[in-house]
């Protein structure tokens, strides 16, 4: 097609903006197969995500439209509930996406497994286990995931895991202006993003931007990856691009921040965080953690400052609020800080954590920068992913897993501490 020979040029003129680092050559890319479509009814790339405590969203595309309707219930096929949505497509040049199916299904009870089927084709039952309603509970992490060899390493280990909910700090697909990646990356991940919630951010590879040709942004993302944004409206941000959520009863509060939208103390995103974290009893909320895409501590050669005038503007926030950790990606490598604030070691400060290799396609950034900074307290450039285990009000466990030869090797481990049950780190006055 005529814009996709377009494509080399700008992404040259976008390439030649970046300082270019040495990567080790990536993993063949995946072809991932369509499911039987016969009718083109048939639902494809189903993932789910939380909507508020007890509610699912579930996601699908069918290529010829058909019901907005998720039958459900708690024994496979038999369904003693149904919820009916809504559908839309976009356009991106001449391409034009499947319908995308939106339907929010519960109330659900926490901890349970429910069988659905989306749709009016019948032929594909799905199943999904909600969250617990009190702690312990499990998150995987894995950012920078793309469509590769490594990817499908990284989601062997994963789908190996019992998690209850996937955090993914951006970077998703890789797609890069060429739509069909994203269909092809829904597929990839729908055996494991259609039975979890994953809770995803952008990422810069998700703005696909062309000044004057193609000039609104993360038109893809926010078509096909809706998240909770505007499920309550007393603390709904008005933008896919940055929200938060609770889960375990409200013992965890997550903030997933966009890097890629405005972040100033006079944006729409620096008012709705300074809002939801005043809303914060950290009594009822031992632990609270944020996602970001470009980290903002970083000794990796790789996109050295890019997430600093996000720092300056929103670190304050964070430290009042005492958030326990941050996960970011970007950077291809793994890397753990120590609790800092404002470039130093701060007891009080979150645990600042790079999890940006999932399995991207560009390869890993191998090259830190030397001596490792004292703020620095593991750093490696493999691909993996993380887990971590709230095992109550005061700890945690917070796990790297190494994809060595295929093999998920536990690399990095340390137990973490709540700050609300630190005394000396008592969240400062409103």
């Amino acid at each position: 097609m005529a814009w996709c020979r377009l494509l080399p040029t700008l992404l040259a003129l976008t390439v030649a903006c970046v300082v270019a680092y040495d990567r080790p050559p990536p993993r063949e890319a995946l072809t991932i197969p369509f499911a039987d479509d016969a009718d083109g009814l048939t639902p494809q790339q189903v993932h789910i995500s939380l909507v508020g405590s007890n509610k699912m969203r579930v996601t699908w595309i069918t290529e010829k439209g058909g019901e907005s309707v998720v039958n459900y219930g708690t024994i496979a096929g038999k369904y003693t509930d149904s919820a009916v949505g809504s559908a839309s497509s976009y356009t991106y040049f001449l391409y034009r996406s499947g319908h995308i199916h939106d339907v929010v299904v519960g109330p659900l009870k926490p901890d349970t497994v429910y069988y659905y089927r989306c749709g009016s084709n019948s032929t594909r039952e799905f199943s999904f286990r909600t969250p617990p309603s009190s702690l312990p509970i499990n998150f995987a992490i894995v950012g920078d995931l793309g469509q590769t060899g490594w990817t499908k390493s990284t989601l062997q280990h994963l789908a190996a895991s019992d998690y209850d909910v996937l955090l993914l700090p951006g970077d998703l697909s890789y797609a890069d202006f060429l739509q069909p990646l994203w269909d092809s990356f829904g597929r990839l991940v729908e055996p494991l993003a259609s039975a979890r919630p994953w809770m995803v951010i952008h990422g810069n590879h998700e703005i696909e931007k062309i000044p004057l040709l193609h000039p609104q942004p993360f038109v893809a993302y926010n078509a096909r990856w809706r998240m909770p944004y505007d499920a309550d409206p007393v603390t709904a941000s008005g933008s896919n691009l940055y929200y938060s959520f609770d889960v375990a009863g409200g013992a965890v509060h997550v903030l997933m921040l966009g890097s890629y939208t405005d972040f100033g103390p006079d944006s729409a995103q620096y008012k709705w965080l300074a809002a939801d974290l005043a809303r914060l009893d950290r009594a009822r909320t031992p632990w609270l953690v944020a996602l970001i895409h470009a980290p903002w501590y970083n000794s990796n050669e790789a996109h050295q400052g890019e997430g600093e005038e996000m720092r300056k503007a929103m670190e304050a926030l964070l430290y009042g609020a005492r958030v326990d950790a941050v996960f970011a990606g970007h950077v291809h490598a793994y890397e753990r800080f120590t609790r800092v604030h404002d470039g130093k070691a701060d007891a009080c400060g979150p645990v600042h954590i790079t999890i940006g290799d999932g399995g991207n396609r560009e390869g890993l950034a191998k090259k830190f920068q030397k001596p490792q900074a004292a703020i620095s307290e593991f750093r490696e450039a493999s691909f993996g992913h993380g887990r971590l285990e709230v095992t109550n009000g005061t700890h945690a466990l917070w796990t790297w897993h190494r994809n060595d030869d295929d093999e998920a090797v536990v690399a990095d481990q340390v137990w973490l501490t709540s700050l609300a049950s630190n005394p000396a780190c008592s969240p400062k006055p409103k």
